[in-house]
């Protein structure tokens, strides 16, 4: 049996198919469907699940051209954040941001939305420029950042076909010094949060909410070179914070190891080992979890900080760690942040989904209305009201049925949604 990466679902599919080239992706789709496609298996619910064909994409080659384009890189297949990165570093290249985990693809990654942290840094969608898909014919069909069809194409929840290629933008390397403070307190946060999620280029808030009075960390990833000014701007919020820096490495989750964690103490690093919390050659967990994120417009943030904190009692049993995080605004439809920057709540549970699911309604409901989950994490939100939240889903939907007029790769997961 299949199984995602968390152990939570186990896949319905009738078969797996792993297509070698883009040639045997369309013998594939020859096929009687439906159809979805598998990455690394990353997402915590149905969205990747069918009854039909799973296309695995772990087998698809992986050409990475520096040529394409000033400030761009253009790859076929679907290669790990973290196998991407060294060869762009090697070429004295870097990504604007990268997520958590260097271990998830970098196609998933850009279909649902997925992100890092900062206030002046996109989703990783957003440094898409181009894109590649065989569509559910099995035609070939390629689109760029301008054209009418982009900004519903990039956050496509694997409802127009197959991404074969990607284009990102790219800038010269830098390097990044992460810090992590300890104790912070919550109301001086909240009392003013532009100033804690400014203080560095990509910043976390680490909270078990064990405690509603003080969150457990907080990891500032930050460009180099970091003036002095700015410094001691840092240094007057920390103050004020009431936190105080890390004497040595720490896990998220308090109490764990931290050598699966990138290195932290301010010791300066290569975008690719500083901007994710975990290195490529550690496993961060043994998937023994389940995850849910919403997002959150920044007008909102501290209202849903706020109610979040108010269900601190029944949260804290199930949760291994909350992370809080923000993300800018941008223009792709189906982004958690179109139209808005955002702040999202991120919520690492035990793997009891019985109980989180019950969970979740409560949360759900007392969080603003304006939250939107994030498309490949657990909620329990209808589809209508999840709908609402986003402003351009019709025109989404009608994407949608232009690539795929015989919904071949409709499942359950969408239907729900009602494509």
């Amino acid at each position: 049996m299949e199984r995602n990466w968390a152990g939570n679902l186990t896949y319905r599919a009738r078969q797996i198919v792993r297509p070698a080239s883009v040639d045997e992706l369309q013998e594939v789709l020859a096929d009687d469907g439906p159809f979805r496609v598998l990455g690394t298996r990353h997402s915590f619910n149905d969205l990747a699940d069918t009854e039909g064909t799973l296309i695995a994409t772990d087998r698809l080659p992986v050409d990475v051209d520096m040529s394409s384009a000033p400030g761009a890189v253009r790859f076929t297949g679907a290669p790990r954040y973290g196998d991407l990165a060294p060869i762009l570093q090697r070429k004295g290249l870097a990504l604007a941001n990268l997520a958590s985990l260097p271990h998830i693809s970098v196609p998933g990654a850009v279909g649902t939305g997925t992100h890092g942290s900062g206030d002046g840094i996109g989703s990783l969608a957003t440094a898409v420029r181009g894109i590649g898909f065989i569509t559910p014919s099995g035609e070939s069909r390629s689109l760029v950042r301008g054209d009418p069809d982009f900004a519903g194409s990039v956050v496509h929840l694997g409802a127009l076909g197959v991404v074969t290629a990607l284009e990102l933008d790219v800038e010269p390397t830098y390097d990044v010094a992460q810090t992590v403070f300890e104790a912070p307190a919550w109301d001086a946060i909240l009392a003013d949060l532009d100033a804690v999620t400014s203080l560095g280029t990509s910043v976390s808030i680490f909270t078990r909410w064990s405690r509603t009075d003080v969150a457990d960390q907080l990891w500032v990833k930050q460009r180099l070179p970091f003036d002095a000014d700015a410094a001691e701007r840092r240094r007057a919020v920390v103050e004020r914070l009431g936190a105080h820096p890390a004497t040595q490495a720490r896990h998220p989750i308090i109490g764990l190891p931290a050598g699966a964690c990138t290195e932290q103490l301010g010791a300066p690093g290569p975008w690719f080992e500083r901007l994710p919390h975990f290195k490529l050659e550690f496993t961060p967990s043994a998937g023994e979890e389940l995850q849910s994120e919403y997002l959150v417009p920044r007008a909102d943030a501290v209202a849903a900080l706020e109610a979040v904190r108010g269900l601190a009692d029944r949260i804290a049993p199930l949760l291994q760690v909350c992370e809080v995080r923000t993300v800018r605004a941008d223009d792709l439809w189906l982004s958690g942040a179109y139209g808005t920057d955002v702040v999202g709540l991120h919520f690492t549970w035990v793997r009891d989904e019985p109980a989180v699911t019950a969970l979740l309604p409560a949360i759900e409901a007392a969080l603003p209305a304006t939250a939107r989950p994030h498309w490949g994490k657990v909620f329990t939100l209808p589809g209508d009201e999840v709908r609402r939240r986003y402003p351009r889903w019709d025109d989404f939907a009608a994407l949608r049925a232009r690539f795929d007029p015989e919904r071949r790769f409709a499942n359950a997961y969408l239907e729900r949604l009602g494509l």
